[in-house]
């Protein structure tokens, strides 16, 4: 609960004569702080209670003298004004904290998930070709929604849905059986493999009947020829070992690498269904799902070939889900350019009479770009995510070294702060936002940063070191009179909104609302810190000031793991 929700619950009591929707809808929040914390109009009232509205507002004014809840209550015209006890609020914040301790619960955690499975479908990452700069966003979104619904309560399943099916290994194998050289792919693994894709699509520009023998290629691998389908094996094998050293460094984990491989033969059900339905129609040779009621192209099902695509397999694979996971919620993070791809095949499994279509929810997010233009893997312009991560390494320990060059686990800690330098700038903004990857912002150890809040937690980190303090004590004996000054308070005030942030975060499928949030508790420690004097102060000051950052360290922490960045105890 927090102290809005305990101030209603009291002033229902108080006032008997309101329903308690009366006081919930009435209570406001003065622009001006000057005029207090809450406030309650009461002109609403005169009709029902036949009096003028500052004679009621003076009668629940009344009504809360001596409560230790407010510091002030006044009457304003037809307001009641009430100011809440800054000592109340204190205790009140960090005995929340302290309880949730005592259960052995995570603060802000809750267990509203419970009994409930959020299959997430994020990363998916296409097999032989690079994991790229642009992949980072589905990688880092999707890992920080899955933390925030495991915080929740919500039994997660984690989905890296390969792209491991289609006319692109055709390419593949027919690039590799022209030019392909079994060393090279030992010495450089899948850098080898997209050179051999880019040099396919610069010869099929001069010879297009590469294209046709792709085509072939992938045709007969849906036939089982069993020399392409080897390769097509050796392709994943090799891919999976190299990006596998990507996730280790984002500390990203998932439950399946099921790809779309595993259900280009499993859709006859799909297509069975749609026939008995009357869905399946006949378009020059192709099947598709008319969708013209609903303003939408055709739904493509099957080529003339009769092999499947991405339509078919993604409707497939969320009836597989269904009926593995019985899913509450199954999310796919991808790319804002794929919006009318997910509104096709959702409005499909909708229209095949599934009431759980309503249950897959397309979370959709901007491109990320370069200062000097966009990505091709066709090309070969494009940034390897693993060489992005070990520069921003390199770079932080190059900047840890003229600040702190005897740090211990200079190398653990750079690498802590440098990937999640990356991580926090890609997650600052809305995710429908397109992100410039700049290095400068996202280095800089001021302002809004990962390096920043992580800069935070180690400050504070270093306080309680030198205070001697045992984070695993409670120290409940603090004075809370003692955290009454406004650099106080305001932590207090941050610290306590930390539940609804993660739960807000949830319902708009937005971790950047967590990682502005640790900017918020951040940069509002740094001025408790800068103005309150905490390790000299006397024994009692000194006590409440060590318990609120203790307080603070833990929830910094507990949101930058939400994110997906670490917390260094020293920087």
């Amino acid at each position: 609960m927090n102290s809005k929700a305990y101030m209603m619950e009291e002033l229902s009591r108080l006032w008997p004569e309101l329903e308690k929707s009366q006081i919930e809808e009435g209570l406001e929040v003065p622009k001006d702080k000057k005029m207090g914390d809450l406030a309650f109009p009461c002109f609403r009232l005169a009709k029902t209670m036949h009096k003028a509205p500052n004679l009621i507002a003076q009668d629940l004014k009344n009504k809360l003298e001596g409560e230790p809840i407010f510091e002030k209550v006044e009457v304003v015209g037809p307001y009641l004004n009430m100011t809440v006890d800054k000592t109340w609020l204190a205790g009140f914040v960090l005995s929340q904290f302290d309880e949730a301790e005592k259960e052995g619960k995570a603060y802000g955690s809750s267990d509203e998930g419970n009994g409930k499975t959020v299959v997430l479908d994020y990363s998916s990452i296409n097999v032989a070709k690079p994991f790229h700069i642009g992949h980072l966003r589905t990688t880092v979104i999707g890992n920080s929604l899955t933390r925030i619904h495991q915080f929740l309560g919500y039994h997660t399943f984690s989905i890296n849905y390969l792209g491991d099916w289609g006319t692109q290994f055709g390419k593949m194998v027919v690039a590799y059986r022209k030019w392909g050289d079994e060393e090279m792919v030992k010495k450089d693994g899948i850098r080898y493999l997209v050179s051999l894709y880019v040099r396919f699509h610069q010869e099929a520009e001069k010879d297009p009947s590469l294209d046709d023998e792709a085509r072939a290629a992938f045709t007969s691998m849906e036939h089982g020829d069993k020399e392409a389908l080897s390769l097509w094996k050796y392709f994943i094998e090799i891919s999976l070992k190299d990006v596998q050293k990507v996730y280790r460094v984002l500390d990203v984990k998932f439950d399946s690498y099921q790809g779309e491989s595993y259900f280009w033969d499993k859709t006859d059900e799909l297509i069975r269904q749609l026939q008995e339905k009357g869905l399946l129609k006949d378009s020059e040779g192709a099947k598709i799902v008319d969708l013209s009621d609903y303003n939408m192209p055709p739904c493509l099902i099957l080529k003339k070939d009769g092999s499947t695509l991405y339509a078919t397999r993604d409707i497939a694979s969320a009836m597989y889900r269904k009926k593995t996971f019985d899913f509450y919620k199954n999310l796919y993070i991808t790319g804002l350019e794929q919006n009318l791809h997910f509104d096709q095949w959702f409005r499909v499994v909708d229209l095949m009479g599934y009431d759980w279509a309503k249950d897959l929810v397309h979370i959709p997010y901007g491109l990320i770009t370069l200062k000097d233009g966009k990505l091709s893997t066709r090309s070969g312009n494009v940034i390897w995510l693993e060489d992005l991560l070990n520069e921003a390494i390199a770079k932080t320990k190059a900047i840890m070294q003229e600040k702190n060059p005897n740090l211990e686990n200079m190398d653990k800690v750079a690498e802590e702060v440098g990937v999640g330098a990356v991580v926090f700038h890609d997650l600052f903004n809305n995710r429908i936002k397109e992100v410039t990857f700049d290095w400068d912002e996202v280095l800089n150890f001021d302002g809004e940063t990962g390096p920043y809040v992580q800069y935070t937690y180690a400050r504070a980190s270093s306080v309680l070191a030198k205070a001697g303090w045992d984070k695993t004590e409670l120290h409940e004996s603090a004075n809370m009179a003692c955290l009454t000054d406004e650099y106080s308070q305001e932590v207090l005030k941050l610290i306590e909104a930390f539940p609804g942030k993660v739960k807000e975060a949830l319902s708009k499928y937005e971790p950047y609302v967590i990682t502005r949030y640790t900017v918020a508790l951040a940069t509002a420690y740094n001025r408790f810190y800068h103005e309150n004097a905490i390790l000299s102060a006397e024994d009692k000051v000194r006590e409440a000031r060590l318990k609120l950052t203790d307080v603070t360290t833990k929830v910094l922490k507990q949101g930058l793991y939400l994110i997906g960045v670490h917390a260094p105890e020293q920087m």
